[in-house]
């Protein structure tokens, strides 16, 4: 694969701040908040030269996963209604769920594998992940693959 095309999924409080002024700046001329794009960087406060440098590098994640399916991975606790509560959180946030795989618990930890189709409808996916991150019995939640 192409260096150039790699993506990494970086959550929001490692990036610097001039990318997230430039998700600003495309946020502000995606909404018709600013007509221009001098308009908006001039609101966020960033020179024009960085807004042109990073302007296709930085996006919402639901923005570009739409329609593609996602695989997570995760280690869960073996516990009652856990994966219950997992699977609850993705058909809240309008998430359709194409496949699970759980591995026989060792030591009350399972190895789960959870594809999901991003439809049109569902909410931003980074806030998926999170809610499953945070949920209590998670642990090392990774996004393995969007196709």
């Amino acid at each position: 694969m192409d260096q150039a095309s790699k993506f990494y999924m970086v959550k929001k409080r490692a990036l610097p701040e001039v990318l997230l002024k430039v998700a600003q700046v495309n946020a502000l001329l995606g909404a018709g908040k600013a007509k221009t794009i001098r308009e908006a960087i001039d609101a966020v406060g960033i020179s024009r030269s960085s807004y042109y440098k990073y302007k296709d590098d930085i996006f919402p994640i639901h923005e570009k996963i739409q329609g593609k399916t996602i695989t997570f991975v995760m280690e869960m606790e073996d516990r009652p209604g856990l994966l219950s509560n997992v699977l609850r959180v993705v058909a809240e946030c309008n998430a359709n769920i194409l496949s699970i795989h759980q591995s026989i618990p060792v030591n009350h930890i399972a190895l789960i594998t959870l594809s999901v189709l991003v439809l049109p409808n569902t909410d931003d996916v980074a806030e998926l992940f999170e809610k499953i991150a945070d949920a209590q019995g998670i642990h090392n939640l990774k996004m393995v693959s969007a196709e």
